[in-house]
């Protein structure tokens, strides 16, 4: 028979281990809730990181291709500053058509000294992955011309348009764009209503 001296003794040694061995697990499970939100933090900080450069490069877009007049005329009627600046912030596969629609804002500009300028209100992300993202953006263009050696202003013109980016070479280009609508219907009667 064991001596009662000895079970307390036994008892306080066991409550050690157990007290060690429950402290090093809070400290590996605080370790590794600390490596989890930390590897976590990086991931929103990356994404937050990248809706900020779509937004950017959105507004970027808006600006040069909708700003352009006179002063970027030369000599043959052509604004190659224009479509350099636009070329800055698209994709090679964007660029081919906007040469063909560059032409337009060319002969505006050449047969009626037209000048637009861009204004952006607001951009926001609609959706984002690693190398593409949808971007909303609204805002103004405000036109002006010359008639008879005076500037006439004209209302400014609202847009709202979805642009779509693709990341070329770790760098978001817009790669598209379409104007936003809304689908406001007009009111219809019922069938079978009279009037």
């Amino acid at each position: 028979m064991t001596s009662p001296t000895a079970t307390p003794t036994h008892r306080a040694g066991f409550r050690t281990v157990l007290l060690a061995v429950l402290v090093a697990l809070a400290v590996a499970a605080a370790g590794l809730l600390a490596w989890v939100l930390l590897a976590r933090g990086g991931d929103g900080d990356d994404v937050r990181s990248s809706r900020e450069e779509v937004m950017a490069q959105t507004e970027q877009f808006m600006l040069r291709m909708g700003t352009y007049g006179p002063d970027l005329l030369d000599e043959q009627g052509a604004m190659p500053e224009y479509r350099d600046r636009v070329k800055g912030v698209i994709t090679d596969k964007f660029a081919a058509s906007f040469d063909s629609e560059a032409g337009t804002a060319e002969q505006l500009v050449a047969q009626a000294g037209v000048d637009r300028t861009a204004d952006v209100f607001a951009t926001g992300v609609s959706s984002i992955d690693q190398d593409s993202a949808r971007a909303l953006v609204a805002g103004t263009f405000s036109d002006s011309y010359e008639v008879k050696g005076e500037t006439v202003e004209q209302e400014p013109i609202p847009f709202r348009i979805e642009v779509t980016l693709v990341k070329v070479d770790g760098e978001w280009r817009v790669d598209d764009f379409d104007p936003v609508t809304t689908d406001e219907a007009a009111p219809t009667e019922p069938e079978g209503a009279q009037r």
